[in-house]
């Protein structure tokens, strides 16, 4: 059972949105990663929207989503403000969020600057930015370089991924932990090759870790001694190089004020990995909260 990733566009926040809809019931906005599309959430977004009214969109920079020129404009701060006014146009002034990688990310700081809009909060696979660059460890340098790598300037890593872009990707689905190809459906991958083949895609995702560097470091220092306060999960690959280099769930007490944490079978793509899981433990955490 797989969750259509037909498009739709939504004209947002001066951006063109791509995303798929399905189902009925409270709204669940499910965020992407890197290097992925909105097609990662096919199989856990069909189970969830048996439940719930299931909104997957591609993040600027990523899939069919607009991608603006600049590196100011991958802050996480610009591409939240682009999900909130997709759900707002849905007819959504509250919603849960989930976000796995960079839509974890991005999740967590449409938190932060949205609060009122949040019925819940889940972030998947990862420590807080801040956290990461400002405590670097050899071992998460090591196993993260490509945060440094393509937040060189431009062109240069645009040119090297440019030169074999399957090649470049499918070492990062393979690279962070107890993934193989196999664990990947045919369709997403044919699908996320497609997408990451487009040479404005190539700048997009550069542009997302330049920005990290350079704008989101820094914003998230601001809010270092703000909280989450709605209902959270934090979710993480168990055998995944942020599980080997981290407690997960303790990187994120000081900063979710109402937190559940749960490891999820293999490793940072657990969602391919363990759809039916993630699912569970998505309907499992939503569910508490509407039946209270």
């Amino acid at each position: 059972m797989t969750l259509s990733f037909e498009s739709n566009f939504a004209e947002v926040n001066g951006q063109r949105i791509c995303y798929a809809l399905a189902g009925s019931g409270p709204p669940l906005l499910l965020l992407h990663g890197f290097p992925q599309t909105h097609v990662l959430w096919r199989r856990v977004g069909a189970l969830l929207s048996e439940r719930y009214t299931v909104v997957a969109p591609d993040l600027r920079g990523y899939g069919a989503s607009s991608k603006p020129e600049g590196t100011q404009n991958y802050a996480f701060r610009h591409m939240a403000q682009d999900q909130m006014a997709l759900m707002k146009h849905l007819g959504f002034a509250r919603f849960h969020v989930a976000g796995h990688d960079r839509g974890g990310r991005v999740a967590h700081r449409l938190a932060l600057d949205a609060p009122e809009a949040m019925l819940s909060l889940t972030v998947m696979d990862i420590v807080p930015t801040h956290l990461l660059l400002d405590q670097l460890s050899r071992q998460v340098a090591t196993a993260y370089y490509h945060w440094f790598f393509l937040a060189q300037p431009a062109p240069f890593p645009e040119t090297m991924i440019e030169h074999d872009p399957d090649r470049y990707f499918e070492s990062c689905l393979l690279g962070w932990g107890a993934a193989k190809l196999s664990d990947f459906e045919t369709e997403a991958l044919s699908a996320y090759r497609e997408a990451w083949r487009d040479p404005d895609a190539i700048r997009g995702m550069c542009a997302d870790y330049r920005a990290a560097l350079h704008y989101d470091f820094d914003l998230d220092a601001q809010d270092l001694d703000r909280t989450v306060t709605c209902p959270a999960l934090v979710l993480y690959g168990a055998d995944g190089a942020m599980a080997r280099a981290y407690d997960v769930p303790a990187t994120w007490q000081d900063r979710l004020a109402d937190m559940r944490a749960q490891a999820i079978p293999g490793g940072h793509f657990f969602v391919d990995q363990s759809p039916a899981e993630t699912a569970r433990a998505l309907q499992t955490f939503i569910d508490g909260i509407e039946t209270h």
